[in-house]
């Protein structure tokens, strides 16, 4: 990290979760692109800059880590992960297995609360899409739709596996720049989802969902081909 960045970048914390704190802060600063990709997370620069020691920094970097943001270089510390296409495509195909899992515990299981929270965050993402709003928001916004299904299966392991992935998801397309030319075209991608599982209809609910993550793994991995294949 750019020292400079003490004069505008963390401001100081309490003690209160300190390491999931520190931990939003870095996995935000990594996605909205202020630490940049296979830049080196200096411990002792963001200690400083956040008022606490080097202990709560290091285990949010682990948590990162976890999570696929950072790298640990033995003897070197830690650093911004660089993602490649290949790996890029696998993560999709990952979250396919995840939400499918998901989607189909959520049918059999019953809607319940899920119902009422699902439509609200369509009509958030669509919201989010006006003027006035900054693009990490609207990946936010979408990225929540997909994380309330797997809450909402009521299975633990998937959330907490979605949870782990879902800053790299985010990563990725904040990294290109936007999936459609039209913001509000992100809510209307999630309608059929959304259509699907108010009807109960487990199938087009499936087909519906593995439709909307190949075509966004479409676009980003074309994207992250071109920017490899783009020279120095």
């Amino acid at each position: 990290m750019d020292p400079k960045q003490d004069s505008d970048g963390f401001q100081p914390l309490d003690r209160e979760g300190l390491v999931q704190r520190v931990a939003r802060l870095l996995s935000k600063a990594i996605v909205t692109g202020q630490l940049s990709q296979g830049e080196r997370l200096s411990e002792s620069v963001v200690a400083r800059q956040l008022g606490v020691s080097r202990a709560p920094v290091r285990e949010a970097a682990r948590l990162l880590e976890n999570s696929g943001l950072v790298t640990y270089l033995p003897n070197r510390g830690f650093f911004v992960r660089s993602i490649s296409s290949r790996e890029l495509a696998d993560l999709y195909e990952f979250r396919l297995v995840i939400e499918t899992a998901a989607v189909r515990r959520l049918i059999r299981d019953g809607l319940g609360e899920s119902e009422t929270r699902l439509v609200q965050q369509i009509e958030e993402m669509r919201r989010v899409a006006g003027p006035g709003f900054d693009m990490l928001t609207q990946v936010e916004a979408d990225m929540e739709f997909h994380r309330l299904i797997c809450a909402g299966s009521g299975n633990p392991k998937y959330l907490a596996t979605f949870d782990q992935i879902a800053m790299a998801s985010e990563l990725t397309i904040m990294m290109i720049g936007r999936l459609y030319d039209d913001a509000q075209r992100l809510a209307e991608t999630h309608q059929p989802i959304l259509d699907a599982l108010l009807r109960h209809d487990e199938p087009e609910a499936v087909e519906a969902l593995r439709y909307h993550i190949e075509v966004a793994r479409d676009l980003v991995v074309e994207q992250f081909r071109n920017m490899e294949e783009k020279p120095d």
